[in-house]
């Protein structure tokens, strides 16, 4: 009896904690789909984007779908313990083995098909700098975007500098952006852009992730043994239930 009430308590504390997060991130999902409107203004510049580019403007319903899809299975975990009800724990496993599973299948298929993920990110890269050369400095939700993200990543284009090389910013003042030097520089022209050979975002947030890939791999077993220890102790509950 011992042993099932801690399993019952480790079980609501785990899906509570599920069931927050999926609140979190179903507020984040609906916060991004009310504004979803300066995605669709930065995606809308980018010519002959792949109609999978265009899906990122839909990442609010992604989001709400997920949040609520967590929230669910949070619910169903803390009640299937506290009411030892059959039904929920088994609808509870079935429901963290599918996503085990699915985790599992996207990881298989990463990894098999890397290099056409590669060449299609290089393919979405040389339109992202073709947009950047026809609308930075001419279109302002565009521009700001752009600044915004090289100021958070500290990082200078797509590419490098040469992506604002003929834009309508660099025609009009014969300057950069700031982003593209280094701080010190007092003039951001090309000369100095290209001694201070800052990064792309693309290289920069590519190499953020290498730098944390330890981290992120901790992170992705961390959660698969929570999945397996969750179908483990639903599982015990479930054939205790009753006894």
């Amino acid at each position: 009896m011992c042993c099932k009430g801690f399993l019952k308590v480790m079980m609501f504390v785990f899906n509570g904690i599920i069931f927050l997060a999926g609140a979190a991130v179903l507020a984040v999902g609906i916060w991004v789909a009310v504004d979803r409107v300066s995605l669709l203004g930065f995606l809308e510049h980018i010519e002959d984007a792949p109609p999978e580019l265009a899906q990122l403007a839909n990442i609010g319903y992604l989001l709400i779908g997920v949040g609520a899809f967590l929230a669910i299975m949070g619910f169903l975990g803390c009640c299937g313990a506290v009411k030892e009800s059959k039904c929920m724990l088994l609808t509870f496993f079935i429901i963290v083995l599918i996503i085990f599973l699915v985790e599992v299948a996207a990881a298989v298929v990463l990894f098999v098909f890397e290099p056409v993920v590669q060449e299609t990110l290089n393919e979405i890269g040389q339109k992202v700098a073709k947009s950047i050369k026809d609308n930075y400095g001419k279109d302002e939700p565009f521009s700001s975007i752009w600044n915004t993200t090289m100021n958070e990543l500290k990082c200078c284009g797509y590419n490098n500098y040469t992506d604002f090389s003929g834009s309508n910013f660099v025609e009009e003042t014969s300057m950069y952006p700031e982003k593209c030097c280094s701080s010190g520089s007092q003039r951001c022209d090309e000369r100095a852009a290209e001694d201070a050979v800052i990064a792309g975002c693309f290289r920069t947030l590519v190499k953020l992730i290498e730098d944390n890939a330890l981290l992120l791999a901790g992170v992705a077993l961390g959660i698969a043994a929570l999945e397996i220890a969750a179908m483990v102790v639903s599982m015990i509950l479930y054939k205790n239930v009753g006894k």
